[in-house]
C-alpha cells in the first residue's frame, strides 16, 4: 500500500519541448528575426544608393534621363529579355521590404509580450530611436505604395505621360504635396538609415570600439548623403533649376 501510495504522488515527468531547427528555428528565434532585418535593410540600403545615383541623372538633362530609365528596361539584354532583370531586382526588394517589415512587427509584438505588466509610473519605454524607426518605417511603407502609384503605375500623377520619366518626375514635383510627401519620406528615409546601419551592423557582429566609431560615422555619412541627394531633386524643379 504503502508503494502504491508514494507511485501515486510522485511526479510525472514531462517530455522536453522539441524546439524547431531549420529555416523555422532561425526565423522563429530573436536572433533569427534580427539577421533578417538587418540582411534586409541593407539590400534596400544597397538599392537606395544605386536609386539616389540614378535620380541625379535628371541635371543632366531629358535625354539623359530618360535614357537611364530606358537602360533599366533593357540591362541584362541579350541574356535577359526585356525588362526581366528589372522584375528580379523588384521581387527580390518585395522580398526584402516584406521579410524587413514582418521581422520588426513580431519582434515588437515579442517585446509587448516580455513585460505585461504596466508601469507604475507613466514614460516612454522605447527610446528615441526606436521610435524613430518605427514610426519611420510606417511613413516609407506607405511612401513606398503612393512613389509606385504617382511614377510607376502613374495613376495618381494627373499629368504623367508613359515613357517619358524626365517629364513625369517634373509633373510630381510641380505640386505641393507631391513635395510635401517625398521631403517627409525622405527625412524619415535618413533617420531610419542613421539608426538601422548601426542597428544592423551590433546584428552582424561588430564589437569592436574602433570599427564601432567607423561605423557610427559612416551611418551618418550615409544618411546625410542619401537624404540630401534624394531632396535635391524636388528642390531642383522648385526652384527651376530642373523643368
Amino acid at each position: 500500500m504503502a508503494l502504491a501510495s508514494r507511485q501515486d504522488t510522485a511526479p510525472s515527468r514531462k517530455p522536453p519541448v522539441r524546439r524547431p531547427t531549420g529555416l523555422r528555428g532561425f526565423w522563429g528565434s530573436t536572433v533569427g528575426k534580427k539577421t533578417v532585418m538587418a540582411v534586409s535593410g541593407l539590400i534596400m540600403l544597397g538599392y537606395l544608393v544605386a536609386h539616389m545615383i540614378g535620380n541625379l541623372k535628371i541635371f543632366f538633362g531629358t535625354d539623359e534621363f530618360n535614357g537611364y530609365a530606358h537602360w533599366l528596361r533593357t540591362m541584362g539584354e541579350p541574356v535577359l529579355h526585356y525588362e526581366w532583370a528589372l522584375w528580379i531586382v523588384r521581387v527580390l526588394l518585395l522580398a526584402a521590404v516584406v521579410g524587413h517589415a514582418a521581422a520588426a512587427y513580431q519582434l515588437s509584438r515579442r517585446d509587448l509580450r516580455a513585460r505585461p505588466v504596466a508601469y507604475a509610473h507613466k514614460r516612454r519605454r522605447a527610446s528615441y530611436a526606436t521610435r524613430t524607426m518605427r514610426w519611420g518605417g510606417i511613413i516609407l511603407l506607405l511612401f513606398i505604395v503612393w512613389h509606385l502609384l504617382d511614377l510607376t503605375t502613374l495613376t495618381v500623377n494627373e499629368n504623367a505621360q508613359a515613357g517619358r520619366p524626365y517629364e513625369n518626375v517634373v509633373a510630381t514635383f510641380s505640386t505641393w504635396y507631391g513635395n510635401t510627401i517625398y521631403v517627409v519620406a525622405m527625412l524619415a528615409v535618413g533617420l531610419h538609415i542613421r539608426h538601422g546601419f548601426w542597428s544592423a551592423a551590433q546584428t552582424l557582429g561588430v564589437g569592436n570600439a574602433t570599427r564601432e566609431r567607423f561605423l557610427k560615422v559612416t551611418a551618418n555619412l550615409l544618411a546625410l548623403v542619401l537624404t540630401v541627394g534624394f531632396l535635391s531633386v524636388p528642390v531642383a524643379v522648385m526652384t527651376g533649376l530642373v523643368g
